[in-house]
């Protein structure tokens, strides 16, 4: 059974990809409520698995007319891809960069599954076993790599 944090990303991304705006403004007690749970644990999900990193942004307001805003951010097509992904990446990128970048790319089905966990395996800083700063310059040349070859089809 999946845990609620799963369940609430699951609705949050349903109604985002119902919105033509690709948009969606929830009221944080009103979400907790629905699901039953603290609001903390809607902050959480919204935290974790809703940033930028992954594709997201988020806006928030407080108060009593208070929302929470989060957008879908899209990916370039095609030939804007390669540039966008040069520039993110650069000389140097992290692991969590990296495995936010990859997310994005398989939520837009620019990468399968198979892909995505290959990736992330290679990229990962068990397997590039070197110290900082040449473990971040070896990811984003070896994640570079992949994406070209993985997207150049």
């Amino acid at each position: 059974m999946r845990n609620i944090s799963d369940i609430i990303e699951q609705y949050l991304k349903g109604i985002l990809q119902d919105s033509t705006e690709g948009t969606v403004e929830i009221q944080r007690n009103d979400l907790a409520d629905k699901f039953s749970c603290v609001p903390s644990q809607i902050n959480y999900v919204i935290s974790t698995r809703f940033t930028l990193e992954k594709g997201y942004l988020v806006e928030s307001k407080r108060g009593g007319g208070g929302y929470i805003r989060i957008q879908r951010i899209e990916l370039p097509k095609h030939t804007a891809l390669h540039h966008h992904l040069h520039h993110s990446i650069g000389n140097f990128i992290d692991q969590t960069v990296a495995e936010g970048l990859i997310y994005q790319l398989e939520e837009s089905r620019f990468l399968t599954t198979r892909e995505a966990c290959l990736m992330r395996a290679a990229i990962s800083r068990e397997c590039l076993n070197v110290k900082l700063p040449y473990r971040d310059e070896l990811r984003a040349r070896i994640m570079k790599a992949m994406l070209v070859s993985l997207l150049g089809k």
